[in-house]
């Protein structure tokens, strides 16, 4: 059983390394030997933003990394819509590209395992996989039942230890103040309203909409609109799902 003292070591971890060796230690402790955790911005934010930590074979990560693989794992496709954790049932992936991501991952030891989403107060997204090299069935069930609560719990003190981490790790990169207009005058541009739509919908000139966009532009550091929006989703100072209706 764990004890509250190794949680709270995640909490007074105060560099990346020493951070990871606790939770790395507190999964051993629970049966699972590999972890990998990754936490974004947002979950519309780019990969680039996100803080990761694991301890995953270093090959496998750089062919997971390189080959872009995220794009067709059924865990990031999972917990970027959902709260409940994911068991892995390789045989309901559902089309080859997942089946072979499984049958590649299991060549390095990451046979079975679960993955918990995360979702903060403040938009953050990501996610948690526990992993072990037992075969999935009867016995590995069985394990996880007996440990999922002390899990959810690691998961719960992961995720809230790591904030000042991921913080850090987008530090370099400030974050651009919008006036009202100039946020407005954007959602706009993610509706795919021209400057003349944007001059109708908020009773403005199309010049005015025009010098907001060059505003914009501006404190982005980037010559389109369309750059300036996909930094501006990437940054989480707007959302997708928020847009005009």
């Amino acid at each position: 059983m764990l004890e509250l003292g190794q949680l709270l070591r995640l909490l007074d971890s105060h560099s990346a390394p020493l951070w990871s060796a606790a939770l790395f230690d507190v999964a051993d402790q629970l049966g699972f030997a590999s972890v990998m955790v990754a936490v974004l911005p947002s979950k519309h934010a780019s990969l680039e933003s996100s803080f990761v930590q694991s301890n995953y074979s270093p090959a496998w990560r750089q062919r997971y990394q390189s080959e872009k693989l995220h794009t067709v794992d059924p865990t990031v496709q999972h917990c970027m819509s959902s709260v409940l954790p994911l068991v892995w049932q390789p045989d309901s992936f559902s089309h080859s590209a997942q089946g072979a991501l499984y049958e590649e991952a299991s060549n390095y030891g990451i046979r079975s395992g679960i993955t918990f989403p995360m979702h903060g107060c403040n938009g953050e997204a990501g996610l948690i996989s526990f992993a072990s090299d037992m075969k999935p069935g009867p016995v590995f069930n069985a394990q996880l039942t007996h440990y999922m609560s002390e899990l959810s719990l690691v998961r719960d003190y992961a995720f809230e230890s790591s904030l000042p981490f991921l913080r850090a790790h987008n530090a370099a990169e400030p974050v651009p103040h919008l006036t009202r207009r100039e946020l407005e005058v954007l959602k706009w541009v993610m509706a795919g309203k021209s400057s003349w739509e944007i001059s109708r919908i908020t009773d403005c000139a199309e010049a005015t909409v025009n010098f907001h966009i060059s505003n914009i532009r501006q404190k982005f550091n980037v010559s389109t609109r369309q750059q300036a929006l996909v930094k501006a989703i990437a940054l989480g100072i707007i959302n997708p799902e928020d847009r005009h209706r």
